[in-house]
């Protein structure tokens, strides 16, 4: 229905480029037979600063006040993730814009660290995204960057085809996404890969289940990390859906919400102002 009312639709994923994206993919391109124009890469200078292991930030708890001082050095060593996750989306043969979601704590050095590393590592264009704080004009130059990439040249690609095994799946995913070294499958999961494809669901995609905190299975394990292999503790059928699921590591399939949800510092005030949103 979008795309027969606008020129342009921008869909969301989900976070994570090598959980939401990778899904978004393989999955769901499939399946609609749509596939996208460009990504957009959404970054932030903390969330870099926290990917280079030099801060601890815990879910739910409130984050270490150092993250709002500069640090350039944290911003690119963290900066590892996203050139990672700039190789994943370019492996699906689309163009790639990095948005920097401005806070108002980010300083120039920064911002600039960002888009020198992003366009040095194949991102086609990097712009700052000023929304929360300007409105529509705050996304102005993110929404022109986006309109040349769309007008870019592609060859979208998925990562597998559907008539490989499904370890062979699941191997190419964690090899060439989380960028693992291999796959351990833990007792009784190569039993049901070798039951699922006697029903014949070998012929459906993955929908790998793992953490978004890491490009591993560990959140522990911050930036880009390298030199572990994949654990798969259980594989489940969605047959519903279309999929098959995989477990990686300790993770849980339906979403928790946060200790204290963001709507318990939204009020209004005595002049009917909202208060609390930022």
């Amino acid at each position: 229905i979008a795309l027969r009312l606008s020129e342009y639709v921008v869909t969301e994923s989900g976070f994570g480029a090598d959980c939401g994206m990778e899904k978004f993919m393989n999955i769901k391109c499939r399946y609609s037979g749509l596939t996208p124009d460009c990504v957009v890469m959404v970054c932030s200078v903390r969330a870099l600063k926290m990917h280079s292991g030099k801060y601890r930030v815990v879910p739910g708890k409130p984050l270490d006040p150092a993250l709002a001082e500069e640090d350039v050095a944290a911003v690119e060593q963290g900066a590892e993730n996203l050139v990672k996750q700039i190789e994943n989306a370019r492996l699906f043969g689309v163009p790639v814009v990095v948005a920097i979601n401005l806070f108002a704590t980010d300083t120039d050095r920064e911002i600039r660290a960002i888009e020198k590393i992003a366009l040095e590592n194949g991102a086609y264009a990097c712009a700052v995204s000023e929304v929360w704080a300007k409105g529509g004009a705050g996304g102005r130059e993110l929404a022109e960057a986006v309109v040349r990439a769309c007008d870019e040249p592609k060859n979208f690609r998925f990562l597998y085809p559907l008539d490989i095994p499904i370890k062979e799946k699941i191997e190419i995913i964690a090899t060439k996404i989380y960028g693992a070294d291999g796959v351990v499958y833990e007792e009784g999961v190569e039993e049901k890969i070798r039951r699922f494809t006697e029903f014949g669901w070998d012929r459906l995609p993955i929908c790998m289940a793992k953490t978004h905190l890491s490009l591993s299975h560990d959140p522990k394990l911050k930036g880009r990390p390298r030199g572990f292999r994949l654990p798969v503790k259980d594989i489940r059928p969605a047959i519903g859906a279309g999929f098959l699921y995989p477990l990686c590591g300790e993770i849980r399939t339906m979403p928790g919400l946060p200790s204290e949800p963001a709507g318990n510092k939204v009020d209004i005030d005595a002049e009917g102002r909202i208060v609390g949103l930022f």
